[in-house]
């Protein structure tokens, strides 16, 4: 469970994020909005990228907002970013491996933890494979094995569906909707796709401007009234 209050963000004149409290404790939460309403923000603001005017951040029962961000990755906080990081430099398995440094692991469990990851996203026949041959879905898979390998309580997913075909979504979809079966893990997916919201998320939130709308389960976001109009672009009759 995550429990957001009276959160705050501010740059210059511009307010980022305005007063927002919500507590959110479904396996996996979309984060949805206009672009400039605030999403990626809500997400650095979680990851540590962003320090808050006002406000807390309990997941879980630990307060985030009193680590810093290398201290929230050992906690268990795994993120991707809308540009996929991962290093060409390195092969598949050393772009997953290096999030498993911080973790007190012997080598057989770190070698299970790898080949568990690479078998969760499809990718263990290319464990040594170097990234820089990578296709773009590839790379993205990549990353997600590196979010969801080791022990993460909370995955930040941004964006990561934009740009696939219908057949690479179908697989995305798969994949996050079994990261919670698969280690606990809670997800939160910020994502313009609202098909891929409604088929993964069991709850929303619908952010504005800064100011949060609407949130609840998905389906019921989705149709209000509010929402259609500032997301979806839609006027009730």
């Amino acid at each position: 469970m995550i429990a957001i209050e009276n959160l705050t963000v501010s740059f210059g004149g511009v307010t980022a994020l305005n007063a927002v409290t919500v507590t959110l404790d479904q396996p996996v939460c979309g984060i949805i909005g206009p672009n400039g309403a605030g999403k990626t923000t809500f997400l650095n603001v979680i990851s540590g990228f962003v320090v808050p005017q006002t406000g807390s951040i309990r997941a879980n029962d630990t307060n985030l907002l009193s680590m810093k961000p290398h201290e929230r990755a050992r906690w268990g906080l795994r993120r991707s970013f809308q540009k996929e990081q991962v290093v060409n430099e390195l092969t598949v398995e050393d772009n997953i491996r290096v999030v498993l440094d911080p973790l007190n692991l012997s080598g057989r469990e770190r070698r299970d933890v790898l080949d568990t990851a690479l078998d969760f996203v499809g990718l263990r026949g290319m464990r040594h494979a170097l990234a820089e041959g990578l296709n773009a879905f590839e790379r993205r898979m990549t990353e997600i094995a590196r979010c969801i390998a080791g022990r993460p309580r909370v995955i930040l997913l941004d964006e990561p569906g934009a740009g696939f075909s219908q057949g690479e979504v179908e697989k995305l979809r798969q994949i996050i909707s079994d990261i919670h079966g698969f280690n606990g893990a809670m997800v939160l997916l910020i994502d313009h796709d609202v098909d891929l919201i409604q088929a993964v998320c069991q709850e929303t939130i619908v952010l504005d401007f800064g100011s949060l709308i609407a949130v609840g389960e998905t389906a019921s976001v989705l149709t209000d009234p509010r929402v259609r109009a500032v997301y979806l672009g839609m006027e009730d009759a």
